[in-house]
């Protein structure tokens, strides 16, 4: 299984690590899509659950390293790893090492939301302390996704874990942003909700060249329907409106497309065809060059 793939897009560099695999419920992945229709596309194993991997991006920019999600990490228990069968495609302590990179090269972590899914893998034991994985790095999250992590209710609660968290305010490098905001030249945190209510994808241009990685809101290609929304999501109708919103988007200005959770090639192009039906073209797993049509991204 191929671990990273790279291409270079405009002055930015591109990379993405699949950190893990991992499987959770089909049913919940797909919320109120009956079953014959997604088994087709995402096949259900005897438990009911469908495969998954957690895709990071690598944004190599003229000035800064930027790190999109952590993945689950490893501090899983034995039931937890059987629950959801995880399988690490990475060591804490060199997370960047298929592109050549050491965790202290990351300046930046931007994180979509914070369930553990996207979190876990943000600290790591050492010492037996928990510490920052990225120990140089500034970990961006929504406030309003902060304050909900720490009053999650009874049916949000399982999908935030303390730990993920918490170490990142002891040590000083948590940066809590309030709505729309560029981290990094060329480089922006955009609220879109659905998912949870400050659920955020990350949007990116160089040179005219644009991207979006959509984190929940789009995990898979098999979610590319907007009607297909997770049960997971806790506005699945603001999740449908934002999907159309983005993909059209997307598809009219000829975006780079980066999924969080495809197992199969992560990145590529969407399409609306004449019955307005959105469709994936992926990018050749050995691409090292994307250049699309020149652009400008609302600032």
């Amino acid at each position: 299984m191929k671990k990273s793939m790279s291409l270079q897009f405009g002055k930015f560099r591109l990379s993405v690590i699949r950190e893990c695999t991992f499987k959770l419920d089909g049913g919940a992945m797909f919320g109120v899509v009956p079953k014959p229709l997604w088994d087709r596309v995402s096949p259900a194993d005897e438990l009911n659950r469908i495969l998954l991997a957690c895709n990071l991006l690598l944004i190599e920019t003229p000035n800064k390293r930027v790190l999109v999600e952590t993945g689950m990490g490893s501090r899983w228990s034995e039931q937890d790893k059987e629950r959801y069968e995880i399988k690490p495609l990475v060591q804490d302590d060199n997370v960047l090492a298929a592109v050549g990179l050491k965790n202290e090269d990351i300046d930046c972590v931007i994180i979509s939301h914070m369930h553990f899914d996207h979190l876990g893998g943000a600290t790591r034991f050492e010492n037996g302390q928990l510490v920052p994985t990225f120990p140089r790095a500034k970990y961006y999250m929504q406030k309003g996704e902060w304050d909900f992590a720490h009053k999650a209710n009874a049916r949000a609660k399982a999908s935030y874990r303390p730990d993920d968290f918490l170490p990142l305010k002891e040590h000083g490098v948590l940066e809590i942003i309030e709505g729309d905001q560029e981290v990094v030249p060329g480089i922006w945190a955009r609220v879109t909700g659905g998912h949870t209510s400050h659920h955020q994808v990350v949007a990116f241009e160089s040179e005219g060249n644009h991207g979006v990685y959509f984190a929940d809101i789009i995990p898979t290609i098999a979610h590319l329907s907007p009607p297909w929304v997770m049960g997971y999501d806790h506005f699945p109708l603001t999740s449908c409106d934002a999907k159309s919103t983005w993909l059209t988007r997307a598809a009219q200005e000829d975006w780079l497309v980066v999924f969080d959770h495809e197992m199969g090639i992560p990145w590529g192009h969407v399409k609306l065809d004449a019955k307005g039906k959105f469709t994936f073209d992926p990018l050749a797993e050995d691409a090292k060059l994307f250049e699309s049509a020149k652009r400008t991204i609302a600032k």
